[in-house]
């Protein structure tokens, strides 16, 4: 077998970055006991698990939504979900049941409701099945596979999605090389990309075989294609990208394209019920 070439950007790189941000001011977060509750009229539709936003601002340019009895056609209009009575087409809108959902995502589907370009989604996977509108926790692009959860809850969402949560995201990864450990330590390290850090809490071989190995990499934050931008930094290719959990919460058994709730125990293990 070929030795592998020599790796790029060097570890001083992402040491000097490091060294660089640790300068900067830190903003003061906002006393978030002190925010008002009021949220936009297309997002309470949402949160009350009517539509998604982009639906809910269409249905308010077409004046077939009501608050308080009046036609409201400012999707931007700050309300009460909790108080205000919001009505379409003369029904009133009221919270469904909150749903958790567990999907095996299969490859080729996007994570949107309606894809402009006529794409699967992975709303397809759900149809036949009685549930509320439910959206996405996070995403998964289109050549990536696996653990997805969907919910109706948005705090329940947001929280798992803030990094302040540290949730962890474990993933397997099929890579175009058959990485030593020294090759392993670069990728521990990270590389810059675009002038953004990228990194994982760890990375290690699960095995390796001919010309491509499989990777389990852990990230405690969800960037933009992190694990495809950070291998590439290293000139690597990824193969196959599959999350396989997601803090405790195993994919496990469920096949592909099917999905399922979560059991209270489940909910409980990611900070819900």
């Amino acid at each position: 077998m070929e030795p592998l070439a020599p790796l790029s950007p060097s570890v001083a790189s992402v040491a000097a970055f490091r060294a660089s941000s640790k300068t900067e001011t830190v903003a003061r977060q906002p006393d978030r006991r002190s925010a008002t509750p009021k949220v936009s009229l297309a997002r309470a539709l949402s949160k009350l698990g009517f539509c998604s936003r982009t639906q809910a601002e269409r249905l308010v340019a077409e004046g077939r939504v009501q608050v308080g009895g009046r036609t409201v056609r400012d999707a931007l209009l700050r309300i009460d979900p909790d108080r205000d009575r919001i009505t379409v087409d003369g029904e009133r809108v009221a919270a469904e049941r909150r749903v958790y959902l567990m999907l095996n995502k299969p490859r080729g589907l996007v994570t949107t409701r309606e894809d402009p370009e006529g794409r699967g989604t992975v709303y397809d996977c759900l149809q036949g099945l009685d549930l509320p509108f439910v959206s996405p926790v996070g995403r998964l692009d289109k050549a990536s596979e696996g653990l997805l959860l969907m919910t109706n809850d948005t705090r329940w969402a947001n929280s798992l999605l803030d990094p302040a949560s540290h949730v962890a995201k474990t993933y397997h990864v099929q890579i175009d090389a058959t990485p030593d450990e020294a090759m392993l330590e670069r990728f521990r390290q990270g590389s810059v990309v675009d002038g953004e850090l990228l990194t994982a809490s760890s990375v290690g071989l699960l095995r390796s075989g001919g010309r491509t190995a499989w990777l389990e990499i852990v990230l405690e934050e969800g960037r933009n294609r992190q694990i495809r931008r950070l291998l590439g930094a290293f000139d690597i290719e990824v193969l196959r990208l599959v999350r396989v959990a997601i803090g405790g919460l195993q994919l496990g058994e469920l096949a592909k394209g099917k999905a399922r709730h979560l059991t209270a125990e489940e909910l409980t293990m990611l900070g819900g019920g």
